[in-house]
């Protein structure tokens, strides 16, 4: 599959602090990442809270892109730049293409040469300088919902400034989030849900069998004894097949065979 992911934007940060800066706003360990090389990771604001989700790739020792979902765009570069006055660094959007490879499809990008190759194991991500012709043959959203069977959070400007990291299962992807680096924004925070507990919460990926479209940032219900109450945040959603997936934000102390459903219709969802 080749898909064009116009949910995205292409960010490159760079200058003689670069890495030193990132190292101090992110919650993976920049120094870590080796050249070529990607990695999910997250920006937060002092009370660990995520302004911004994205991958990080490192072009070259001082050079770094960030691929960020559209509409995380103003506000996460905002809350980023306002800590690099003091920085030699700067930032610069790229109006690149940016393709999205899967089930072994690179042979039919034929002899494009991409600036950037991220790989995302049997996915990968091509980001192209020059405008090329591509034979697309699925549509941006049909990747989101391979994030989400990967359990990658997709975050929306709704969510913005909602969750700490490990709500949306950070510690457990890729090098997102480290323990050991030293300080960052947000950082007491994120220890502090590692080594005390302090975290109740967990993303989940569930179905159901319907046509149905639910906005995100609202809530799903779930069932108490004989009734139902609202729960949860809405992160994401697809629907595929007249089946709906759903990233929910809940609680990460369920009981077992705990039923769920959507409010409007009382189609149940089930957690895969």
């Amino acid at each position: 599959m080749l898909i064009n992911l116009q949910q995205y934007r292409l960010v490159c940060v760079e200058g003689v602090d670069a890495e030193k800066f990132l190292q101090g706003q992110l919650t993976c360990d920049v120094t870590k990442l080796a050249i070529g090389a990607s990695t999910l990771t997250a920006h937060c604001d002092p009370k660990g809270k995520v302004n911004s989700l994205f991958r990080l790739f490192r072009q070259a020792e001082q050079q770094f892109y960030l691929l960020i979902r559209q509409d995380l765009v103003e506000n996460g570069l905002a809350q980023l730049k306002k800590y690099a006055v003091f920085s030699k660094v700067t930032f610069s959007e790229k109006n690149w293409t940016i393709v999205g490879v899967a089930e072994n499809a690179l042979e039919k990008c034929g002899a494009i040469s991409p600036q950037i190759r991220m790989d995302l194991g049997e996915r990968q991500i091509l980001c192209l300088e020059q405008n090329v012709e591509l034979d697309y043959t699925q549509s941006a959203q049909y990747w989101d919902y391979l994030d989400m069977q990967q359990g990658l959070p997709i975050l929306s400007a709704a969510g913005q400034g909602e969750f700490i990291p490990q709500a949306l299962n950070l510690q457990d992807i890729e090098q997102a989030i480290s323990f050991q680096k030293g300080c960052y924004i947000g950082q007491e925070t994120v220890a502090r849900a590692k080594y005390r507990g302090i975290n109740k919460r967990a993303m989940y990926l569930l179905q159901a069998n319907t046509t149905a479209l639910v906005e995100i940032g609202t809530e799903i219900e779930m069932q108490l004894e004989n009734t139902w109450r609202k729960t949860g945040h809405v992160l994401s959603a697809v629907n595929f097949g007249e089946v709906l997936y759903l990233q929910v934000v809940m609680s990460n102390q369920l009981e077992e065979n705990q039923r769920f459903r959507l409010p409007v219709e009382e189609s149940e969802l089930v957690i895969i």
